[in-house]
């Protein structure tokens, strides 16, 4: 079960260089959003097994951040450079900045034996959901060809960045609350 679990972490991996190719270079809508689709849902499904299975693992909690980051990370800027949008582009830097920020607490925290205080919570988990809702609204716009959708994920992308930022600066207050050096 761990290296089916492992294979659709892995997958989420490779699928995010893909999809940025299938939006820049093959104007490949479809296959961009059917696979951004399926990458998406093996978020909530490797972990799922893990922990239904009891097959989680050191490996598996490391890669499992940072596969949806890359995903996250490729598609916006997949849809920065299609749209030649600095809107996109700039919540994007956001997203990555924060992640950057991020993996260091948890770094420091780990360090300092005070891992709880960047253990993911529900609102980065509705982080990561709002994102990927953003991400698939853009693409479902361009398969369609419709502006309106388009339109709207420039709002859901806007509420991703705030809560996105909000998750980023709970964390650091979490984080030099309980260690103060």
């Amino acid at each position: 079960m761990k290296i089916l679990i492992n294979f659709l972490t892995i997958g989420r991996i490779l699928s995010g260089p893909f999809i940025f190719i299938f939006i820049n270079y093959l104007d490949a809508f479809t296959f961009a959003l059917f696979l951004f689709f399926i990458a998406s849902i093996s978020d909530f499904f490797d972990g799922y097994l893990a922990r239904k299975y009891m097959a989680t693992s050191q490996l598996g909690e490391i890669l499992d951040p940072i596969a949806d980051k890359i995903l996250i990370c490729f598609s916006i800027f997949g849809l920065a450079i299609h749209f030649g949008s600095n809107y996109i582009g700039l919540i994007g830097s956001f997203i990555l900045a924060r992640e950057f920020w991020i993996a260091a607490l948890r770094d420091y925290n780990s360090r300092n034996n005070n891992i709880s205080a960047t253990k993911v919570t529900f609102l980065a988990k509705l982080k990561t959901t709002i994102q990927i809702a953003a991400i698939g609204s853009y693409l479902l716009g361009l398969v369609f060809g419709n502006a309106m959708i388009i339109f709207i994920a420039h709002f859901i992308l806007l509420l991703a960045f705030v809560i996105t930022i909000q998750t980023g600066f709970q964390y650091s207050l979490n984080t030099f609350k309980s260690n103060p050096k």
